[in-house]
C-alpha cells in the first residue's frame, strides 16, 4: 500500500497549526473526531508516513501547512472521559466507537492558502474540500492535489 494524502480540518480557535507547533516534538494526537466516515478513514486507512494538509476552518478558512501521520489509528480515549468535551457514553475501552491518529508538523506556510484561492487554483477543481456542502473533518486528497496546494504554499513564502 502506497502513501496516502489527507486534509484534516480544525477550527483555528480550537486547535491551530500553531498549537501543533507548540507541542513537544511538534507532535500530537488528532482526537475528538465524531463523524463515522472520518473515523473510518483514521481507523482503517491512515498509516504512518501519510501526508496531511492542515486546514483551518472557521472565520478564515485556509490551508495553514502540512503534517504527517506518525501513529496509525488507535482508540480515542477522550470518548471515555466524562470531563472531556469529546465524551461519548456509548464508547468504552472494551468497545471503542472512536479513533484517532498522531500527527507531526512538517511545514507551516508563512501565508495560509485561503479557501477562495484554492477554489481558483487550476488542478483543484475536483478536490473534495471544494464540493458544495462538504463538511467532513478528515478527507482524502489526491497526490496531485496535495502537491498543487504545497506548491501554492511554497510560492507564498
Amino acid at each position: 500500500m502506497g502513501k496516502k494524502y489527507w486534509l484534516m480540518k480544525s477550527d483555528a480557535d480550537v486547535y491551530s497549526i500553531d498549537d501543533l507547533a507548540a507541542m513537544p516534538g511538534q507532535t500530537d494526537c488528532w482526537d475528538g473526531v465524531r463523524n463515522y466516515q472520518a473515523r473510518n478513514f483514521m481507523r482503517d486507512e491512515m498509516q504512518i508516513g501519510d501526508q496531511i494538509l492542515f486546514y483551518h476552518s472557521g472565520k478564515a478558512p485556509a490551508v495553514a501547512g502540512t503534517a504527517r501521520v506518525v501513529k496509525a489509528g488507535y482508540p480515542d480515549h477522550t470518548a471515555w472521559d466524562p470531563q472531556s468535551n469529546h465524551f461519548d457514553p456509548k464508547s468504552s475501552p472494551e468497545k471503542p466507537a472512536w479513533y484517532m491518529v498522531d500527527i507531526a508538523l512538517e511545514h507551516r506556510f508563512k501565508r495560509p492558502i485561503p479557501l477562495k484561492e484554492l477554489r481558483s487554483t487550476i488542478g483543484l477543481e475536483s478536490m473534495m474540500l471544494l464540493r458544495k456542502g462538504m463538511r467532513l473533518s478528515v478527507q482524502p486528497v489526491t497526490a496531485e492535489e496535495f502537491e498543487i496546494v504545497v506548491s501554492v504554499g511554497r510560492k507564498a513564502q
